[in-house]
């Protein structure tokens, strides 16, 4: 096989050397119990404490409303259980997007069952939701909103500082944002208006996978679902993974570092891929759009199923995927796409490409000479 060109960095990323190195250096060293009270637990849990403040400096808030997890899955289930469980006292009204990730909709359809009253928010082909639709569904008895901020399928943003300032002015509803696919490529932080709580990932930001953050803006009424010796503020008890968490925070410094380096790069790559894509005109439909997230170029091949696309640029050497990788071994439409309307001949044929730290122009260009390639196998379309 030829050089690998991976491009599905929307699903997982490789770990930086300087992440892994950090990682290493804590396990040979400083493997001790952070909640131990003798000399080696207290050097862990001074690496623990300068982790927790990193992370609280890039997002801006205080040490102690930020909670190291297992990953975004685990973020997005503690803030919405959390938030929703111990606020039943206001109301049982939450909102959401039908294009959350399963993370959020499987938590939302638990909580359903559970006699809260879940609305889903409708996007338009943009995958953009209604701020005015935001508005007329906000109730004195809302108690969480939770919206990503950029969709992992298509990469849609939704208009996160707008629809903070909406929920806070109508309601006392907590705003839960997933910034999975969002953090260290946009900005995002509780300094001025936004979220109130976080979901971060550590495998999407060049860390590891099992690494995460949900953190707060403030203190916050929460019910925790993790009992037991009370680590991290008695918020989310178990021994605490102290070599994740100072990755996830070398991960998380060097994103915010190299963001805007890397954005401006990405939406090069992705201008000049969407030219290319938009010129096979109706063989082709393009998903995402120009004003979406820059790390991710979605579309669809009109008539053709994505694992078809998917295998002949694999035996030329680049990896994608099909729209999102939580879902592509389904066989059922991604909720993302049915949520899009998009027109049965383009359903079943939705591929995802993602860009990372370690693309570069030649991934690019080589690419785009393998779209071209697999376009006239497949489609006989000539670029």
């Amino acid at each position: 096989m030829v050089n690998t060109i991976y491009l599905d960095n929307s699903a997982t990323t490789k770990p930086l050397k300087e992440v892994m190195q950090a990682f290493m250096v804590v396990n040979e060293q400083y493997y001790a119990n952070p909640a131990s009270i003798h000399a080696m637990g207290v050097e862990a849990n001074d690496l623990l404490i300068r982790a927790r403040e990193q992370v609280a400096d890039i997002l801006q808030t205080e040490a102690k409303n930020v909670l190291f997890t297992s990953g975004g899955t685990e973020s997005n289930n503690a803030a919405i259980f959390g938030i929703a469980r111990s606020n039943t006292h206001i109301g049982k009204h939450i909102l959401t997007t039908e294009i959350e990730h399963p993370s959020v909709l499987e938590t939302m359809k638990q909580l359903e069952k559970e006699g809260f009253d879940v609305e889903y928010l409708r996007v338009d082909r943009r995958g953009v939701i209604s701020l005015d639709e935001l508005r007329t569904k906000i109730r004195k008895e809302t108690i969480l909103v939770s919206i990503m901020h950029v969709n992992n399928e298509m990469g849609a943003i939704q208009p996160i500082k707008e629809a903070a300032k909406m929920i806070h002015e109508m309601s006392r509803a907590a705003f839960h944002v997933d910034a999975v696919q969002s953090f260290g490529k946009l900005a995002i932080s509780f300094k001025e208006e936004g979220p109130d709580i976080i979901s971060i990932s550590g495998h999407k930001i060049h860390g590891f996978k099992g690494s995460g953050v949900l953190a707060f803006r403030k203190p916050i009424r929460w019910q925790p679902f993790a009992l037991g010796g009370g680590q991290e503020f008695g918020m989310r008890s178990g021994t605490v993974a102290v070599p994740q968490a100072v990755a996830l925070a070398k991960a998380a410094r060097l994103a915010v570092e190299t963001m805007n380096e890397r954005s401006n790069k990405y939406r090069q790559w992705h201008d000049e891929i969407r030219t290319q894509l938009e010129s096979y005109g109706e063989a082709v439909h393009v998903l995402s759009t120009p004003q979406g997230a820059a790390h991710i170029v979605s579309f669809s091949v009109c008539d053709l199923k994505g694992e078809v696309i998917i295998n002949a640029m694999q035996k030329r050497g680049v990896i994608v995927s099909t729209s999102s990788a939580c879902s592509s071994k389904q066989t059922k439409t991604s909720h993302v796409v049915e949520a899009l309307h998009l027109d049965e001949h383009y359903k079943k044929g939705v591929i995802r490409l993602s860009f990372g730290a370690h693309n570069t122009i030649e991934d690019i260009e080589n690419f785009k000479q393998v779209l071209a390639e697999v376009m006239l196998e497949l489609k006989g379309e000539k670029k």
